[in-house]
């Protein structure tokens, strides 16, 4: 891969960011299972990650990149709703965000089935809850970069930021340019859009001999802090120039409850589903065709909903809870408490946490306006969530015994249906599959 499409893939990609049925399932109240595998954002290719943490007006955002270019090529410009000081922007261990994202991922459970003749005393119930601005200088650039301020510059780690207000356009595009921010052909209508909102922009470039001293290896994320009254995403500049559909993933963190698009349909993705066994050995596989067809029925114009789960506790956990330092580290700041012990919702003194994982693919054609989120009171509970059912191997003589083995091909039989539903994967090839798994769909109808 040549510098110039890294480059270009990470312009995308960060600007992405913000310039960016089931047969035989268990109750949703009542996960349980033994985790087995994860679905995290490494599986989609063109991918960004974004967490949003949001208090009343107070609103984070920590923008993580895929970049892999050169740093000195690495540039990022976001439009943000108002003046930003030093102390609004930080940067964020790159492990705090992957733990969020390995905590959220859809995942996949197994169950293994009891003996039919000695069944469990007590039945699972299948209901109830769970639990001062510089003016550029005058001169030859007077023209060429009319109407654009250069607000504030800050050193933030291996970063250069500075903070700029534009009253046209071309102004913007041509200083953007000359100080070696990679503008994607087309831009100039959509930052034309942000001007007219009064928008200023944070831009960033890095620090070669800043990222040296501090020794991180790695471009840090960065996080920018702000009051505003609008809950939004600014994501028409990752369509510009865009090489095909770009994959954004939201990780919102509230105080009341679960997140969701305000002008775009919100959706929740397949989830509590009985799938073959042998989707076991490729769960991703399984995951993106799933996406992909949930993305297609939705004529790519729908945020989909991966997570939505009170921060302190997990079932199943595919990692364990974030700590307070971490959440605090994300923009949580209502925690109170930054140590590095779990963060608990329950107990005297308690504070509540509440993370919403969303799911975006889109182009320009399909979101045509930037991320309007609404932060509602629903904090009830919701996973990506995929079952894998063992047979009962023992004996099984008795006549329970024998009516479950008569009933299994049936469970068999809805579990390929259930999988050729929601990848549109041809349900004979699925059959013949599990026949070589030993999940015979032959018998009693």
């Amino acid at each position: 891969m040549t510098h110039m499409s890294r480059r270009l893939r990470s312009t995308v990609a960060v600007a992405a960011m913000l310039a960016m049925l089931a047969g035989q399932t268990l109750p949703a109240a009542a996960f349980c299972g033994f985790y087995v595998a994860k679905a995290d954002s490494k599986l989609f290719n063109k991918s960004s990650k974004v967490v949003l943490t949001r208090d009343g007006d107070t609103t984070a955002i920590t923008m993580a990149s895929d970049y892999e270019g050169s740093p000195k090529e690495f540039a990022v410009v976001i439009p943000v709703p108002t003046f930003i000081e030093r102390k609004q922007i930080g940067v964020v261990d790159m492990k705090t965000i992957d733990h969020l994202d390995a905590y959220t991922a859809p995942r996949l459970v197994e169950y293994h089935d009891e003996d039919p003749c000695n069944p469990p005393r007590i039945a699972m119930t299948r209901s109830g809850a769970v639990p001062a601005p510089m003016a550029l200088a005058y001169g030859p650039d007077q023209v060429r970069y009319k109407g654009v301020t250069v607000e504030a510059s800050y050193d933030v780690g291996e970063y250069d930021v500075s903070i700029l207000s534009a009253k046209e356009s071309d102004g913007l595009v041509n200083f953007l340019t000359d100080n070696g921010y990679r503008i994607p052909d087309g831009a100039n209508a959509v930052l034309g859009s942000y001007v007219k909102q009064n928008m200023r922009f944070f831009v960033a470039k890095v620090n070669l001999d800043r990222m040296t001293l501090i020794g991180a290896g790695y471009l840090r994320p960065l996080q920018v802090r702000y009051d505003t009254p609008k809950f939004m995403l600014p994501l028409r500049l990752g369509t510009v120039n865009a090489n095909g559909p770009q994959d954004l993933i939201v990780y919102a963190l509230t105080k009341n409850g679960r997140v969701e698009a305000a002008n775009y349909r919100t959706v929740k993705l397949p989830s509590d589903i009985d799938v073959p066994l042998y989707v076991k050995n490729d769960f991703g596989t399984f995951y993106k065709a799933m996406f992909d067809r949930a993305v297609a029925k939705e004529d790519m114009r729908a945020v989909f909903v991966e997570y939505a789960w009170d921060m302190g506790w997990c079932d199943p956990c595919a990692a364990d809870p974030l700590s307070n330092k971490e959440l605090v580290e994300l923009g949580a700041r209502w925690i109170g408490s930054d140590d590095d012990t779990p963060f608990r919702k329950f107990g005297a003194g308690a504070a509540n946490a509440y993370v919403t994982r969303l799911h975006v693919r889109y182009d320009a054609k399909s979101f045509p306006e930037d991320l309007i989120f609404l932060e509602t009171k629903d904090r009830s509970n919701f996973q990506g969530r995929y079952v894998l059912r063992h047979p009962f191997k023992g004996t099984a003589s008795c006549e329970a015994g024998k009516q479950y083995r008569a009933g299994l091909p049936n469970r068999f039989r809805q579990e390929a249906r259930n999988l050729s539903d929601v990848t549109g994967w041809s349900r004979h090839e699925i059959e013949a599959k599990m026949e070589q798994n030993g999940q015979s769909t032959r018998g009693a109808k």
